[in-house]
């Protein structure tokens, strides 16, 4: 059984940005799509008031706030959204289903069987808000399979370069893959998903990765201006002896490497204004402090200007 390209949808405008991105991911990837909505139960007090009745639900908004269905109702919604991609991507299986449950814990379950699990996020940017609401945070820190993030109003023009006459369009070529990578534990999984992302797209692969100064640094750099030089060639020497085996598996994606001094999350940030996907990594950790995504991806998340594909790596 193929796994799906599975996308949440709750009729915002970002999740119908997500479900056309993931549309545009099942298609290069050979995938089936599946829309996934899910109903939340009214907490129980409510649900036993005599004018609701204990089966009324109500429909689930990414900052955990609940409201009313629209007219037609969420199966109108849902099937309509399954109609119009069907349409707009005709080589592309889609199926839609609704589950009733938390959200976080149903899109976690349903992520175990996608190829990646997509969500729309209200990006803010700049410093106000969160990119991602309590549901899709739970998600992103919690699911096994990758989670790509897509930002309302994101378009298929986006992700290639502008024409001739400097004019956005989806005919041209892509835009590069932008891959934060941490050269003391570089994980197959992330590197793999980058590669083949711009494999798929054929464009080249932009591999970030920043390095903090240590502590003595500071200390030794005014005296001896060549601390730095010394420093940095190490830090590419690392970058590039981590990519070496992935140069030779994928000899036909041309490969940058950006190894600068100072946080990685700056740095991937700033790559991410020309490329047409991020893909940043979330170590899997089970102590007792339960789950969470880092500073560094929790970052990109929060500033990145295209989507962001967050893969989980022991």
């Amino acid at each position: 059984m193929l796994r799906t390209v599975t996308v949440g949808l709750d009729g915002s405008a970002e999740s119908r940005a997500a479900a056309e991105w993931a549309a545009r991911e099942a298609h290069l990837l050979d995938r089936p799509l599946k829309l996934l909505h899910v109903l939340e139960p009214l907490p129980e007090p409510a649900a036993q008031a005599p004018l609701l009745g204990p089966e009324t639900l109500q429909d689930w908004e990414e900052e955990g706030e609940q409201g009313a269905p629209p007219a037609g109702g969420w199966e109108h919604i849902v099937r309509e959204a399954a109609e119009g991609l069907r349409l707009r991507h005709p080589g592309v299986e889609v199926t839609a289903e609704q589950v009733t449950g938390r959200p976080g814990e149903v899109l976690c379950a349903a992520a175990k069987d996608a190829e990646l699990l997509v969500l729309g996020s209200r990006g803010l940017g700049g410093v106000g808000g969160w990119l991602l609401g309590s549901a899709g945070l739970f998600v992103v820190a919690r699911a096994e399979r990758p989670v790509v993030l897509v930002r309302a109003g994101e378009q298929a023009a986006d992700e290639h370069e502008m024409d001739s006459a400097g004019v956005p369009s989806a005919a041209t070529a892509f835009r590069s893959v932008v891959l934060a990578l941490d050269t003391a534990s570089p994980d197959e999984a992330l590197i793999a998903f980058a590669f083949e992302a711009a494999r798929r797209r054929a464009t080249s692969l932009r591999v970030v990765h920043g390095w903090e100064a240590p502590p003595y640094y500071a200390y030794g750099l005014a005296g001896a201006p060549e601390l730095h030089e010394t420093l940095a060639r190490s830090r590419a020497a690392a970058v590039a002896e981590a990519l070496r085996p992935w140069r030779q598996k994928f000899p036909y994606v041309e490969v940058f490497e950006q190894a600068r001094c100072g946080s990685p999350a700056p740095h991937v940030i700033s790559a991410s204004r020309d490329a047409c996907l991020v893909v940043v990594g979330r170590r899997v950790r089970r102590g007792p402090l339960g789950a969470h995504i880092g500073p560094i991806t929790h970052a990109v998340l929060h500033h990145a200007a295209v989507p962001v594909a967050v893969v989980p790596h022991s």
